[in-house]
């Protein structure tokens, strides 16, 4: 690569001129990338590209075969080898040594280590003698924290269209946001907003796509902490356009409703399945007219345990020309789904009697939630007595207009009109629940302590790189009820144990493999190793 300077500031930097292809303009294209400075006529290299020439020349190669080894070692290797196999059969392995094709094999071993050990990084060391890993060798603090930094959004971003053009148009994405408390200071997308678990500390939001049918994530984005749920979808169509995925499908729960998103859904011709709110007008009327005749036999659907009901509407869809400013109105189609559901009445009774009744606790303290500011009014009737003192009615017709919608449901749709399809589809949803689950429990991921924007940057990916592997095994433990036996956590320390042998002039071998072992592997479709 060519390389030049530029002077900035006073300073004289080094760049390299590195070509690429524009898609968008669709012509060839430059870019710089500055790798350090002149000092006195002397080349002073950066860190990264201090990292990126260490690590160009220190990778392993590996040859085809089994080749003898030149020292004795006795390292577990049993559950790396499972999440080798993993990495081979989702294409992550591939993927990775594509976009970063010279610190893939220290990602992979980082990667292996945040999901069998769930530690600080500091202690890769110790793990690191005792496992047979991609890298195979040391990993030191120092250098771990270089090797987050220099993860550039290049290759993120390539990694991610990789991964997404393997499974995309086969089937919907689930797409939903969690929050992250951090204790730094320095991080520029740290806010204090709504978290959903009650933590006092700032956070970040990470917004995840994830795939209902395969339960494999294929990308996210990491997001400021003060930013709502429904805010973020069209930043979501945006990185879908710039990753080039066609035919996309999604699906969202009722934060993500608005008539903004809706419009952009149709604009740029995306397939949609959308909890809608029972307050949206063309909801509340059409509810309004069939409240009686839902809950009667013909649309009971013994399957599934509810009633349900579906209609066709058209949606007032809006759009404004970029170029012209002319306004577009335009009816489009799009099905409503009505479910009605007594289990779900009942628990949506229990609820709203408590919340009642905290509320009607903080009256009578006067310790009030400004949350509630709005609802005391509304279902209350606070009166003030000189003998009684205070007197609290509850507001019986407000109550009564809220239980009236107990049990029902909408979903919005603008390309499935079946029921049932429809209600299968949103129910698997929870996968990205338990995909949150597993970054926030298994990869120490509630309270993320990384102190700089590029650290964070890095530590994030990989930990996405490592939920890749976790969904695939909870996957198959799902699907061959292998939680009767064991956690996640259990298998993998099942498998953890299993050793390989190594002597000078000897090729490797593995010890011994126990029935359970076997039966491990066999579940999860993968060859025993040998």
């Amino acid at each position: 690569m060519a390389k030049g300077t530029q002077i900035i500031n006073g300073t004289e930097y080094v760049f390299e001129d590195q070509p690429y292809w524009d898609a968008k303009k669709k012509r060839g294209a430059h870019k710089r990338v500055y790798i350090g400075k002149l000092v006195n006529g002397e080349f002073v290299p950066n860190k990264k590209y201090l990292l990126e020439q260490e690590l160009a020349e220190t990778r392993k190669r590996i040859q085809p075969g089994p080749v003898p080894s030149d020292k004795s070692l006795r390292q577990f290797y049993g559950a790396v080898y499972l999440l080798e196999q993993i990495g081979e059969s989702t294409g992550v392995v591939y993927d990775l040594k594509r976009s970063f094709p010279n610190t893939y094999r220290q990602m992979l071993s980082i990667t292996y280590y945040l999901i069998l050990e769930n530690s600080p990084l500091y202690r890769f060391s110790k793990w690191s003698r005792t496992h047979k890993h991609p890298y195979d060798k040391d990993i030191l603090s120092q250098r771990s924290s270089e090797l987050l930094s220099a993860i550039d959004e290049a290759g993120k971003m390539n990694f991610f269209s990789q991964q997404a053009e393997r499974r995309l148009e086969k089937e919907f994405f689930a797409f939903d946001i969690t929050s992250i408390s951090s204790y730094s200071q320095l991080i520029k997308q740290v806010k204090y907003g709504k978290n959903k678990e009650g933590d006092r500390l700032p956070q970040i939001n990470l917004a995840l796509l994830l795939g209902e049918q395969s339960g494999l994530p294929a990308y996210y984005r990491k997001l400021p902490g003060n930013v709502s749920d429904v805010k973020t979808v069209t930043n979501l169509l945006k990185d879908i356009t710039f990753l080039k995925i066609d035919k996309v499908k999604l699906v969202m729960d009722r934060g993500f409703y608005s008539a903004d998103n809706i419009n952009a859904l149709y604009k740029h011709h995306y397939k949609f399945l959308i909890g809608a709110k029972l307050s949206l007008s063309i909801v509340k009327n059409r509810l309004g007219e069939i409240r009686n005749e839902l809950k009667t036999r013909k649309h009971y659907y013994p399957e599934a345990g509810l009633f349900a009901l579906s209609f066709l509407e058209t949606w007032p869809y809006e759009d404004i020309k970029p170029r012209s400013g002319k306004e577009i109105r335009e009816n489009r189609r799009v099905y409503l789904h009505f479910y009605y559901n007594d289990r779900k009445a009942t628990d949506d009774r229990t609820r709203f009697y408590h919340e009642l009744d905290a509320m009607e606790e903080e009256l009578r303290s006067g310790h009030l939630n400004p949350e509630h500011e709005k609802k005391y009014s509304k279902y209350f009737d606070v009166t003030m007595t000189p003998v009684r003192g205070m007197k609290i009615e509850p507001k019986q017709a407000a109550i009564a207009t809220a239980e009236q919608n107990f049990g029902y449901f909408v979903l919005i749709s603008n390309g499935i009109s079946e029921l049932m399809e429809a209600l299968q589809i949103y129910r698997t949803k929870d996968v990205i629940e338990k995909a949150f689950g597993n970054l926030k429990e298994h990869l120490n991921m509630r309270r993320e302590s990384v102190a700089s924007e590029e650290g964070l940057e890095g530590k994030l990916f990989l930990q996405f790189v490592a939920l890749i592997y976790l969904c695939q095994i909870k996957k198959v433990m799902d699907e061959k009820k292998l939680f009767s036996k064991y956690t996640l956590q259990e298998l993998l320390d099942e498998l953890d144990i299993i050793e390989l042998y190594q002597h000078p002039g000897k090729r490797a071998h593995i010890g011994e493999i126990t029935g359970k072992q076997r039966a491990i592997y066999e579940a999860m479709g993968v060859a025993i190793p040998t």
